[in-house]
């Protein structure tokens, strides 16, 4: 009987450690920020469980629902998300509103949050230089392209940053580090895709947005580089929607009314000019929190279905305010989450086939 108990015992430990590598051998781990890239490495350790991999790549990146969230996307990474804020204080309170809409939405908190300091968004005060190294800091360690999402100044910051990685005001910019907030001594990265040494300029981020850029803002010293630039989008980025909204008396060009409000790509990029219905308050408008507090609100900006002109015809029991917006960014990052997991996985299967 002992000896019975002893095998059954065994068998049971064998079975743990088997079936229990199994479960845990394609499982996603969250890059160590402080570990030195390799060449080539990055795909080699990327790693997600063979069905979820497929349920990725089934996804349609246009229609996400909250149930594709919950049980596909949320078990895997997510693409860091740059959120930068306008300058008028406590204006950047509306964008930490916008973040935590983000996370009620099921988007992770920790690829929204700086990872050095814990805040949710940069001012648009701060270099654009510096944010452009950022960005191509998070894409050599996190293997996916980040996301800019601008507001006021932030959002013409936002385009600036586009600029800089298409190298527009300097011909190299180096990689900055936020966890220990400084710029390291080099103007390249490991591309996690090729897996091998590119400079920063030329750099994409998968999806920008701008919101109430221009305006009198235009004037003031620190946007002046940008005069005859802000509507123009580099190839810096695979797709870019620039809102604006009429009697927009900070950030719009004649009052946010007309074409002088819209932005043209100088390239290949995907380029959205939408157009917000009067009553948008230019300050406020990233206050979105509450749209995540309610389910009825949340079904339909998950259903959203993006236009040049969106209008809202449904009252809801609580507060709508903002809801265009936040929907129309929403449907966006919801897509370039869905598209840029599907490059890194395809790749990461072209690397295994040899192709």
């Amino acid at each position: 009987m002992k000896k019975n108990t002893s095998s059954i015992l065994l068998t049971i430990l064998f079975l743990t450690f088997v079936y229990g590598c199994a479960a845990t051998r394609y499982q996603y781990r969250e890059p160590t920020y402080t570990e030195q890239m390799q060449q080539g490495t990055f795909l080699q350790q990327f790693s997600l469980e063979p069905s979820l991999e497929e349920n990725i790549l089934a996804l349609d990146p246009e229609r996400i629902t909250e149930r594709d969230i919950q049980e596909v996307l949320s078990r895997a990474p997510a693409p860091r998300i740059v959120n930068i804020h306008g300058g008028i204080y406590p204006v950047h309170l509306c964008m930490v509103s916008f973040s935590e809409f983000l996370i009620g939405m099921g988007y992770p908190e920790g690829k929204i949050r700086n990872p050095g300091d814990g805040s949710f968004s940069f001012s648009c005060y701060e270099s654009s230089e510096k944010i452009a190294g950022a960005i191509a800091w998070y894409y050599e360690k996190e293997g996916l392209r980040p996301m800019v999402v601008g507001h006021s100044q932030g959002g013409i910051q936002a385009v600036k940053i586009l600029h800089e990685l298409n190298g527009t005001f300097n011909k190299s910019v180096r990689v900055w580090d936020p966890l220990t907030g400084s710029f390291e001594e080099r103007d390249w990265i490991i591309d996690p895709i090729v897996g091998a040494k590119r400079t920063v300029v030329g750099i994409q981020v998968s999806y920008a947005t701008a919101v109430g850029a221009g305006g009198f803002t235009r004037f003031l010293p620190n946007q002046w580089v940008m005069t005859g630039r802000l509507r123009t989008i580099p190839d810096t980025t695979v797709e870019f929607t620039g809102f604006s909204m009429g009697m927009d008396l900070l950030g719009g060009d004649l009052l946010g009314f007309g074409p002088a409000n819209e932005y043209d790509p100088n390239g290949k990029a995907d380029v959205r000019n939408v157009k917000l219905p009067l009553g948008y308050n230019h300050v406020t408008i990233p206050a979105t929190s509450h749209l995540a507090e309610s389910q009825e609100t949340k079904d339909w900006v998950n259903q959203y279905v993006p236009t040049e002109e969106p209008k809202l015809d449904v009252k809801f029991k609580t507060s709508s305010t903002n809801i265009l917006w936040a929907a129309d960014v929403w449907h966006s990052i919801k897509k370039h989450w869905t598209l840029e997991l599907q490059r890194l996985i395809r790749a990461k299967r072209g690397l295994s086939s040899g192709g």
